[in-house]
């Protein structure tokens, strides 16, 4: 993990041999800079518990998580065919990582194998639809659809409709705090929750109830308490 202060705030950055043990000490060392806007920087790739450590860290300082960054991907270039139909050769070689905070009704698509990392909760109305895995740093939020090639990651509460391993990989896993959707798909697996209902109850939600995840056992999904290390 490296800090790096500008003037807009401070700069962390992790990669993926940082783990909540190794990321603990300097974290609490920097405790008045986290007080601040912070933005974190992943390099390549980043474990789940760590990127919640520095998560909890910086709210307990006083501080929030205004953006996330992430390497960039470069598209491969469109076959002469399909700039011919298109009409026009695309703008730019580059994609942009998505964002949570779009327009209701928007629909986002990133379909490489990588992961997206959605800074913000995710409203109602939109839909993201992903490739690789996708890692929500907020809620999402009634009203809302993810939809991902790999693993779905929600550091707040889940309460949209999501659909992990939609490419067939039975492997992939959905993480909330707590996961209170109506639906979830694994695969070609589905749990719905009964009619006007939830698959976690609201005193569920309030009552300080921690992480959970859902993953395919025997072609069923099952949703079990899920414990981070701290």
């Amino acid at each position: 993990m490296k800090f790096r202060g500008t003037l807009g705030g401070l700069n962390i950055q992790l990669d993926d041999s940082d783990t909540p043990q190794s990321v603990a000490g300097p974290l609490a060392a920097r405790a008045a800079l986290l007080a601040s806007e912070v933005t974190l920087e992943i390099d390549i790739e980043a474990h789940l518990d760590t990127l919640d450590a520095v998560r909890g860290a910086v709210a307990a300082a006083g501080g929030s998580i205004s953006r996330v960054r992430a390497p960039r991907v470069t598209a491969p270039a469109p076959s002469p065919a399909l700039i011919a139909e298109q009409g026009s050769a695309p703008s730019s070689s580059s994609t942009a990582l998505p964002t949570a905070a779009l327009p209701v009704g928007n629909i986002t698509q990133s379909l490489d194998n990588h992961t997206v990392v959605l800074p913000n909760s995710v409203r109602a109305g939109f839909r993201g639809e992903y490739g690789g895995s996708v890692v929500v740093l907020g809620d999402v939020n009634p009203g809302s659809e993810l939809v991902a090639g790999g693993d779905v990651i929600v550091l707040g509460a889940l309460r949209g409709v999501v659909h992990a391993g939609a490419d067939g990989r039975e492997s992939a896993i959905v993480w909330g705090r707590p996961i209170a959707s109506p639906q979830i798909r694994i695969a070609g697996a589905v749990a719905r929750a009964p009619e006007g209902s939830s698959l976690s109850s609201m005193r569920k939600l309030s009552s300080g109830v921690e992480s959970e995840v859902a993953r395919l056992q025997h072609g069923q999904i099952v949703i079990e308490a899920s414990h981070v290390p701290r």
